[in-house]
This record gives C-alpha cells, structure tokens and sequence, in this order.
C-alpha cells in the first residue's frame, strides 16, 4: 500500500475522484463504482469508500443545482422510497452480510444483463404494474448495496437502460436519486463508526478536485449523442460487473 499523503497515493485520489466525478455528471454513475477499486490499490477498500465520501456529497451538491429541472419525477417517486428502505436494511444487516459475495451476485448479473442487450432479442419496455414492481426491486437493491458495498450503480442501470430515456434525463435522475441515498448514508455511518476525523478531512481536501470531473463529465453529456451515450453505458456496467465480479471471487481464490 502508498504511504498516505505520498504522491502516488495522491495521485490515485485525484484520478478516483476525476472518474467519479465524469461518472455522475456524464453517464448517470454507470462506471462510478470504478473509483473505490482504484483508490483500494494504495489503500485499504473501506478507508476508500470513505475518503470518497465528502467528494460525493459535493458531486451531489452540483447534481442538485445542475438538473433541478432535468429529472423524471415519476420515476423518483417510484425509487427514492424502495431506495431508502433499501439503505435502512443495509444498516440493519451490515455486520452480517459479505460484501465480497453482494459483488460477487451484483456483478454476475450486471455482466449477464449487459451480454443479454448484445446477444439477445431488443426487450420491450414494461409499463403497469409490472413495471412499478421492477422500480421497486431495483430501486431497494439499489440502497442496499450501495450502503454495503458502495455499488449502487448498476441496480439503477439494469432499470433505466432499457427505457431509453433522454440521456440528459437518465443522467438528471440519477443525479438527485444518488443524492438522496450519499445524504441518507451520513447517519448510519456514523453510528457504525465507519468515519475518522482524520479521514474525513482528507477526503475534505480531495473533494477540491470534485468540481473537474463534473465538469469534464458535463461536457461529455453535452457532446455525446444517444446512441452512444448508450453504448457507454452498457460498456460501463459492463466492466464495472466483471470488476465486481473479481473483487467477489477475491476471498476463494486466495
């Protein structure tokens, strides 16, 4: 592991929170489960995930102000609340689940999901209730695993990739949703005394680099079109499932 505070453990940070950063504001989170991974190379995956942590409450600041009036509100009123009871059962089981096998399962199906788009016949969009159910699932699971193992992303894509919605929609409504759960994590955190003083205020320091990568990722939105906006997103949940996927495997194979 990097010395904290040494130049290639800051260099690793800067480049975890620019990624996270061109993640949220360009392509709905898809690939931000990609920056613990990467700053888990110098450190330890929790003081990780933690020092990531203030980057993500000032992301989801901008996010606010940014697509105030880009959001599908139906489809925040449908996950926001299944996302929370999502979270409130991640506190409730944190000391009893492995996150290693959360990733594992997250990340097989995130691949299988992404191989089915490619492979396999175009699905049509569910409405109705069929739908609202799904919403639910994935809006729960969602909460869930991002408290427990910082994975939130794919859930959301898995739902949303296949309504095809405006990428500038896509990108709005995961925007605020993902605000909501970073917000609604502080508390419990802290009551599992996930935090330290002394992490916090370098995670305080990486967050000056936040506003880059939104801005990067804001203007990666702005450019890309549909189609590829898209293929970005199904190649992003698809790296991120096989790192998932590696990470889960982790324990059996050492």
């Amino acid at each position: 592991m990097a010395e904290a505070g040494g130049a290639l453990f800051i260099v690793t940070a800067i480049a975890a929170v620019t990624i996270l950063g061109i993640s949220k504001s360009g392509f709905g989170a898809a690939f931000g489960s990609l920056a613990v991974p990467l700053l888990a190379l110098v450190t330890s995956p929790s003081h990780a995930a933690a020092l990531l942590l203030p980057s993500l409450l000032v992301m989801d600041l901008f996010g606010l102000v940014v697509f105030r009036r880009s959001f599908d509100r139906q489809l925040l009123r449908l996950l926001l609340p299944a996302a929370l009871i999502g979270i409130g059962f991640g506190f409730a089981t944190f000391r009893h689940v492995s996150p290693e096998g959360l990733k594992l399962i997250l990340g097989t199906v995130s691949v299988l999901f992404v191989l089915q788009r490619w492979l396999g016949p175009e699905s049509s969009v569910d409405s109705g209730d069929h739908d609202t159910l799904r919403g639910r699932f994935w809006g729960a699971l969602s909460g869930f695993t991002s408290f427990i193992a910082h994975a939130g992303g794919p859930p959301i894509s898995m739902y949303l990739i296949p309504k095809r919605l405006d990428r500038r929609l896509y990108v709005g409504t995961t925007a605020l949703l993902f605000a909501a759960i970073n917000f609604s994590k502080w508390l419990p955190y802290s009551l599992l005394g996930l935090f330290s003083p002394s992490t916090l205020g370098q995670g305080a320091l990486f967050a000056l680099a936040a506003p880059v990568g939104y801005w990067i990722g804001l203007r990666c939105l702005n450019r890309v079109d549909g189609v590829w906006f898209y293929r970005i997103i199904n190649l992003a949940l698809l790296l991120t499932g096989i790192k998932l996927m590696v990470d889960g495997l982790k324990p059996f194979l050492s």
